[in-house]
């Protein structure tokens, strides 16, 4: 599988400038960017927050989840209380609920020298629970950056965040077209939102300006030979969102194993995205597109949350993800209110 969509950073640099090479990248990749996007900033620069993210070294890592999970977006049940990882790291997203299967694992091979244990996440009900739907449905599980912290991080502190994903061999995966996991960001603007009014017969919708949460972020996107009647399995990075809200295509996956996958916000209120195979930092050269989506331009970063995605027909499990020493980092912090590390 080649590599179409992909141009680096770092070449166009040495075509244009290190000023242009924003606008044109991503004019490449979407048509939904601004012209007068900031350069952008790979993920992993700056000082890691110490107290928030996982590297899933200790021995006795373990999860509660505290079933049936909560499946409010589907039937506005959310079945508390929420599951939660025994350090306080983690808890089950109350709209989608958690991965049937979360748990520490050893270290698949070539992940980051030294590392013995990673996170194992998997599902057979993405929907209600017991309910098989025979509709794609998806889990989620929710770093606890925002409640640790006691408070969002600013965009002007410029925060990114990375994590290793480890994809397994191909013959392994739900078989089956679309998206099968996920990693995303929760991020807050302000915008036009609805708010119910009145009570009763009189209830009634308007709109003000309000604070507005979006998860942009990158879907691993499978697509089965079986259904497709290709001749290969293909799989690609799907990317949300362009200015319009619209996913759209991002580089193919061309080997499977370990993959570093990252998200950066500048003060522009920008999100851009890097991906590249292997558990090396990441750096100019994987650079993937910036965008504004939706439109909104982020003023807050909450969290970053994982997607786990099945057919959900209570017979086929999920494609199995492991991942590992997902961090988050600020450029700019803010005076002493966070703890912070120098990146390594």
């Amino acid at each position: 599988m080649t590599n179409s969509l992909k141009v680096t950073f770092a070449t166009v640099s040495k075509w244009c400038g290190r000023s242009l090479a924003v606008t044109l990248i991503a004019g490449l990749v979407n048509s939904g960017t601004d012209v007068n996007a900031q350069r952008p900033v790979v993920p992993g620069t700056g000082s890691e927050i110490v107290g928030v993210s996982d590297d899933f070294e200790d021995p006795n890592w373990g999860y509660v989840p505290r079933n049936p999970k909560s499946t409010e977006d589907i039937d506005e049940n959310q079945r508390g209380p929420m599951g939660r990882s025994t350090n306080g790291r983690w808890y089950e997203g109350i709209k989608r609920g958690h991965p049937d299967e979360v748990k520490r694992v050893a270290t698949p091979p070539g992940g980051i020298p030294g590392s013995t244990g990673a996170l194992l996440m998997r599902s057979k009900f993405t929907g209600i629970p017991g309910r098989p739907s025979g509709t794609m449905h998806q889990d989620d599980f929710v770093a606890n950056v925002q409640y640790r912290l006691k408070r969002r991080i600013d965009i002007a502190e410029v925060p990114s965040v990375t994590t290793r994903v480890f994809l397994p061999p191909v013959e392994s995966w739900e078989n089956r077209s679309g998206p099968h996991f996920g990693f995303r960001l929760a991020l807050e603007t302000t915008a036009m939102v609805d708010k119910e009014v009145g009570v009763g017969i009189f209830k009634r919708t308007t709109q003000e300006m309000g604070n507005e949460v979006y998860w942009p972020g990158m879907f691993v996107e499978f697509e089965s030979k079986s259904t497709t009647r290709k001749d290969h399995d293909y799989a690609y990075l799907r990317i949300r969102g362009n200015q319009r809200g619209g996913d759209f295509r991002g580089p193919q996956i061309t080997t499977t194993g370990w993959w570093t996958l990252g998200m950066s916000v500048t003060p522009d209120g920008m999100v851009h995205y890097y991906a590249s195979p292997g558990v090396d930092d990441l750096t100019e050269d994987d650079y993937i597109t910036s965008q504004f989506p939706y439109g909104y331009r982020a003023e807050r970063f909450r969290t970053f949350f994982y997607n786990v995605c099945s057919a959900d027909d209570g017979q086929r499990w999920s494609t199995t993800f492991v991942v590992d020493d997902p961090k988050v980092y600020v450029l700019r912090p803010k005076g002493q209110r966070i703890a912070t590390r120098p990146a390594r």
